[in-house]
């Protein structure tokens, strides 16, 4: 089983090195980490005394790292979770934040369990996960992937500017999908042809 940091890593390769897109709500991003986080965390990376997007581009590998593992694994108290949800909450965490736990909440609340959808990880979610993991050991990791892929589409489909992370200008598979899916077992992938089924209301 990968290590905090290991998945920590794998995250800030998958999310790459700076953007600031204007579609992005969070603003400036670099290796995943937003000038809205550093703010958030008063992380004045470059020791002048202002948070602005020259602490973004002074953000290295190691900072984002240790930025994740300790406020998007260790705070929301993902690693309290059953190891194998680890990477995908994780790394879901890292993208939408509470939403991640809420997602898993609503899949323990669809398979009859008695949780609060609140996007904190306490006693009772814990729990949950566990006797889920129990009971379907070899599909509750797949069926949040999928629950996961979902939501990136519904997100999509409320708002136009952020179609571009959902499917590629060719109509392939975008950023957001290609992400779910590498947490989700090869034979769960859509097809090009049901990417392309799923997003042509899209125009």
């Amino acid at each position: 089983m990968q290590s905090v940091h290991e998945i920590a890593r794998a995250i800030v390769a998958r999310e790459g090195g700076f953007v600031n897109d204007p579609d992005d709500p969070g603003g400036p991003t670099k290796h995943g980490v937003t000038l809205r986080t550093l703010r958030g965390l008063d992380q004045d990376i470059n020791g002048d005394g202002v948070v602005d997007i020259v602490d973004v581009h002074s953000l290295t590998i190691d900072d984002a790292t240790k930025i994740f593992a300790e406020h998007y694994f260790e705070k929301p108290r993902i690693s309290d979770l059953p190891p194998a949800l680890h990477a995908t909450v994780f790394d879901m965490y890292v993208n939408s934040g509470t939403t991640a736990v809420r997602l898993l909440q609503q899949l323990l609340v669809d398979m009859r369990f008695d949780v609060a959808v609140d996007g904190v990880i306490g006693p009772q979610t814990v729990a949950a996960c566990v006797q889920a993991m129990e009971v379907a050991p070899d599909h509750f990791v797949d069926a949040y992937g999928i629950a996961r892929r979902n939501y990136y589409y519904r997100l999509a489909d409320g708002r136009p500017a952020s179609r571009k992370f959902a499917t590629t200008r060719a109509g392939g598979k975008g950023g957001w999908i290609t992400r779910a899916e590498e947490f989700i077992d090869p034979k769960y992938h859509l097809t090009h042809a049901e990417h392309q089924a799923r997003v042509a209301k899209w125009g």
